[in-house]
Parts: C-alpha cells; sequence; structure tokens
C-alpha cells in the first residue's frame, strides 16, 4: 500500500454508506490513506485511563505520520457521529498519558469534512474540530458540508469537492 502525506479518519456507523462514497470522491482528488473508526476497536475516554489497549494508540501513531489529518464524519442528529466523538474525547489521552504522541500532532494540518442528507450545514457543527485543532496545535484548514439525497453523488457535491480541494491546496503538504 502507497503511504501518502493525508489520511482520512472516517466515522461512519456504515462502513459502505454515503460517508464511503465522499471518501472516495476525496481520495480521487486528494490522494489519501484512509481508516475506518468503524473497524477499529475504541473505548470511550476515562479518567483513569481502563482502555489504553484498545486501537486509539496505536491510531494516533499512524497518524502522526501523516501531515495532513482528514476527518469526515456524517451528520447524526445535527452532530458529528458518536464515533467521532469518542475519538475527538480520547484525544485527551495524548494530553495526559501519551504526551510524547501528542506532541507529534502540533503543526499538523486538520479539514473536516461532514456528509449530511440535505445540503443545509448545521450552524456551529464544525467549531468543535476548529477549536480541537487549535487546542492541540493544529493548523486548521477549514471543512466542507457535503450531502447526498440518493444513492448517488451530485454533480454539484462532487464540484464542491474539488473547488474546496483547490482553494486549499496551496496550504496541504
Amino acid at each position: 500500500m502507497t503511504k501518502h502525506n493525508s489520511i482520512i479518519i472516517m466515522a461512519s456507523s456504515r462502513v459502505d454508506g454515503h460517508t464511503h462514497q465522499i471518501a472516495e470522491v476525496i481520495q480521487a482528488v486528494c490522494p489519501s490513506d484512509r481508516i475506518d473508526l468503524a473497524l477499529l476497536l475504541i473505548g470511550p475516554y476515562t479518567y483513569d485511563h481502563k482502555h489504553k489497549a484498545d486501537d486509539f494508540i496505536p491510531l494516533i501513531q499512524t497518524l502522526a505520520d501523516h501531515e495532513l489529518v482528514i476527518l469526515l464524519t456524517p451528520v447524526y442528529w445535527y452532530s458529528m457521529s458518536g464515533l467521532m466523538k469518542t475519538f475527538l474525547d480520547r484525544l485527551t489521552d495524548c494530553l495526559q498519558i501519551e504526551k510524547d504522541l501528542g506532541r507529534q500532532l502540533r503543526g499538523k494540518r486538520m479539514i473536516c469534512i461532514s456528509c449530511g442528507s440535505e445540503e443545509e450545514e448545521i450552524e456551529g457543527y464544525f467549531v468543535p474540530f476548529e477549536r480541537s485543532a487549535e487546542y492541540l496545535g493544529m493548523s486548521y484548514l477549514g471543512n466542507l458540508h457535503t450531502w447526498i439525497t440518493g444513492d448517488d453523488i451530485s454533480d454539484r457535491v462532487r464540484d464542491k469537492i474539488l473547488e474546496f480541494f483547490e482553494y486549499i491546496s496551496p496550504t496541504l503538504p
């Protein structure tokens, strides 16, 4: 498998659903490795760090080898997926018990892409991603809301993805 400078962290409960379709379009525009959180065992954050032996730390080690992190999540109940929320919560481990690993995230670039069933972007949806990047010392390059209303991605959404990556391309690794 070819290693890329970019990695997509996909967080849908359906591994072959609409979010997966968006990931394929992204990979065509921005060649990226991809990890599907639905296929990993990542426990929730706990103050006593009882999930240290799950897949989270190896995931962060993989993520640290990439310059651009693309967080891709469906819109569930006007917010990110539970898988993505658990992932973001577990970043606390990188600040408490895996500090050296957490420091490796500084200077990396992050974007977030949502996939919903409606064109309208949820107000404030991307704030947790922007603030998390800032807190971790990562450069937040922007966000994009996508949608699929039937079974296929519309040309309009494909064009939005292409335009977004063209816009941020000067800041890509």
